[in-house]
């Protein structure tokens, strides 16, 4: 998730989360939005909350969970799971899916009969800030190079994340200095960002322009996003429980094309529903091909 929590002084709002109220909290989260909290969260939890409480005026930890019960504040709630669900990421994560991506998966969706079966559709579930989005996208453009700057079929990227702060920097395109360092090289940066500033760097507009950013919470339905060859949702899964994980993949195996490909992070599984694809191997890494 975030950064690390900064070390507090004094107790959350005059209320150390007893454990009641830190019980509705996690019972609010999970329903909101599937991430299940361990018992040993209570600190992550304070710290993330603390500010919360400050702008919105708030007492304590208890006034919060009743006014996120009550459910009438939307944009309080929209703070909480904000706070709660942002990730820390970078560019090109784990590397592996990117390279396999842009040398085996887009030559053989280009080649011969399936040029004819239109545009060639990737998401990025829970794509954060964008890095992840971005980072396929330059792939696609890479491969686009490799290739006499020709693509057979025209690639759309679907780009969703259940947090609105997130989604609004990831359609902004733009990043600190200490963003783009974070795993992009200086080759990268100079073909695929502008520099209008010093302290800023954007996304070029080629690289945005095949992406589309929508809001979505993984727990409701995928149908209204269609049909797609590839998936990524990497480091997701891990924030859920069992039985949560295991809906999210039976609903992104419905909306893989025939042997479609996802991508998973490099420490989470099938979570009980490996009769539904195949494992295979990238050598380093893995991929998962719908049954």
């Amino acid at each position: 998730m975030s950064n690390k929590p900064t070390p507090i002084s004094k107790p959350l709002g005059g209320d150390n989360l007893n454990p009641a109220d830190f019980d509705q909290f996690r019972q609010f989260l999970e329903e909101a939005c599937g991430i299940s909290l361990g018992d040993n969260k209570q600190y992550l939890v304070t710290n993330r909350i603390r500010r919360i409480l400050e702008e919105n005026n708030i007492a304590s930890f208890g006034e919060l969970v009743k006014s996120l019960k009550q459910g009438f504040n939307r944009k309080l709630k929209d703070q909480v799971i904000d706070s709660m669900t942002t990730n820390e990421t970078f560019w090109f994560r784990d590397v592996y899916p990117y390279d396999h991506l842009k040398n085996v998966l887009l030559p053989q969706l280009m080649a011969g009969n399936n040029r004819m079966f239109g545009p060639v559709r990737i998401w990025s579930a829970a794509c954060s800030s964008g890095q992840e989005p971005y980072s396929i996208s330059m792939m696609v453009e890479e491969f686009k190079r490799q290739n006499m700057g020709n693509l057979a079929r025209p690639v759309q990227i679907v780009a969703t994340d259940l947090s609105s702060t997130v989604l609004e920097q990831a359609r902004s395109g733009e990043y600190d200095k200490l963003s783009v360092m974070r795993g992009l090289t200086a080759d990268r940066l100079a073909q695929f960002f502008d520099n209008p500033n010093p302290a800023m760097w954007k996304v070029k507009p080629f690289v945005k322009e095949r992406i589309e950013f929508r809001s979505l919470n993984l727990m409701d339905s995928y149908v209204g996003l269609g049909k797609f060859d590839i998936v990524f949702c990497r480091n997701v899964l891990i924030y859920f429980n069992g039985d949560l994980k295991r809906q999210i993949l039976q609903k992104i195996h419905a909306s893989l094309k025939p042997n479609g490909i996802l991508f998973l992070g490099s420490s989470e599984g099938l979570a009980g529903v490996a009769d539904l694809f195949e494992m295979v191997r990238c050598e380093p890494g893995i991929l998962y091909r719908a049954i």
